[in-house]
């Protein structure tokens, strides 16, 4: 059995994080200028790993924490980091992790994700409409370094029943791409 020496460990590797201490007070503003839930991933071995998040006042709770690990192509958090992944990078990644189907609205080919991954690159944002959990939206911006290089990415989760499809491109993303741009910013300059 594992003891918790190991979460000291990840705490520790995750404070001594440059883009995490840069992130971490953007993320909690996000959470509470919103109200909801805002997260940070980053890709590992082609897996998204939550390094932190926050819950605002209505926020619900989900199965997300520190350390956990997803699919890319069934967050909004995971196709924002690989849009701006070169394309053979994301073929290796569908290749050894394949494109797992968490509800009906999952991404199902290499031709759909490849067309969502061009919409996040046109809009600058990412949005998962119940792709990873049914009655859940997210929307997430990509963190860049100086070099356009993606470092992770940012975003802000609910309930369909509190995002409308007309939030889905307006306030929620001006927030999440305000809050992109600031950690950029921190990080860059």
């Amino acid at each position: 059995q594992i003891g918790l020496k190991f979460l000291e460990v990840g705490g520790f590797t995750r404070k001594s994080m440059e883009f995490y201490q840069m992130a971490e007070p953007e993320v909690e503003s996000l959470a509470n200028k919103t109200g909801e839930l805002a997260n940070l991933l980053v890709e590992e071995q082609g897996m998204g790993v939550y390094l932190m998040r926050s819950k605002g006042e209505k926020a619900v709770d989900l199965d997300t924490y520190a350390g956990a690990r997803t699919h890319l192509h069934t967050t909004a958090l995971g196709k924002a980091i690989i849009a701006y992944l070169p394309e053979s990078r994301v073929e290796e990644i569908i290749e050894r992790h394949g494109l797992e189907q968490k509800t009906p609205r999952s991404v199902e080919s290499r031709e759909e994700l490849f067309e969502a991954l061009e919409d996040v690159r046109s809009r600058g944002y990412a949005i998962d409409d119940g792709e990873r959990l049914e009655g859940l939206r997210c929307i997430a911006a990509p963190i860049n370094d100086s070099s356009d290089n993606v470092l992770g990415a940012i975003s802000v989760s609910a309930p369909a029943s509190r995002i409308s499809d007309d939030d889905l491109h307006g306030h929620f993303p001006e927030q999440v791409l305000s809050a992109a741009n600031v950690v950029e910013l921190n990080i860059n300059y």
